[in-house]
């Protein structure tokens, strides 16, 4: 194993012990079992954001000579501010080399790209949407992880969370459903009594 490659490990091995010790404010990240180099992030839709209650899974690619080269991030949900799957061009990537540090961890990575996905900035890899197009995505981004194998097998907590809120959900759409069904029966009823009645009269 070349040299580049151990520190790149073993830094990234670091990163992820203070990355459990002190997480990212809406962020998950796990490095993939069998490729250190490879990580998986979700970003959590901050509450005061048109990304409230989405959930948006990403990658990281680790370049072997890391931290002296910045990773590639991508992102995979559709979220209406990337593009899905394609190299993301950030201050933080692989894009601009020449304003990477060194001393900048996996933290700083994910903290950053927040911050910049908060922002209507455009970039290589940023698209425009609507904020009403952006809640659609991020209603819809549940059923998307759930069917995306990575985030199921390396966010179990996460995904038992949207398990459950698409339960919350389904309930709460099959009660509309039925009270909706029951003001249209009741509104039947008031227009076609007064007629039973007028043809019972004689009227």
């Amino acid at each position: 194993m070349a040299p580049k490659t151990t520190t790149a490990t073993r830094r990234l091995k670091q990163d992820y012990l203070r990355l459990k010790k002190d997480p990212v404010p809406y962020i998950n990240a796990e490095p993939n079992p069998s490729n250190v180099l490879e990580w998986y992030y979700v970003v959590c839709g901050p509450v005061d954001s048109v990304y409230a209650g989405g959930y948006y899974l990403g990658r990281l690619v680790f370049p072997k000579d890391f931290p002296f080269k910045p990773p590639s991030i991508y992102m995979i949900t559709p979220n209406g501010r990337f593009k899905t799957n394609t190299r993301l061009c950030l201050s933080i990537s692989d894009y601009h080399p020449d304003k990477w540090n060194p001393a900048w961890s996996v933290s700083t990575i994910l903290t950053g790209l927040l911050s910049f996905m908060l922002e209507n900035k455009k970039t290589l890899g940023s698209i425009d949407m609507t904020d009403f197009e952006r809640q659609l995505l991020a209603a819809k981004s549940l059923e998307s992880n759930l069917r995306d194998e990575n985030f199921c097998e390396l966010f179990p907590e996460l995904t038992m969370t949207i398990q459950k809120e698409i339960e919350k959900r389904n309930l709460a759409k099959a009660k509309e459903e039925e009270s909706s069904s029951m003001d249209n029966s009741q509104l039947e009823n008031i227009v076609f009594q007064p007629v039973v009645s007028n043809i019972l009269m004689g009227g």
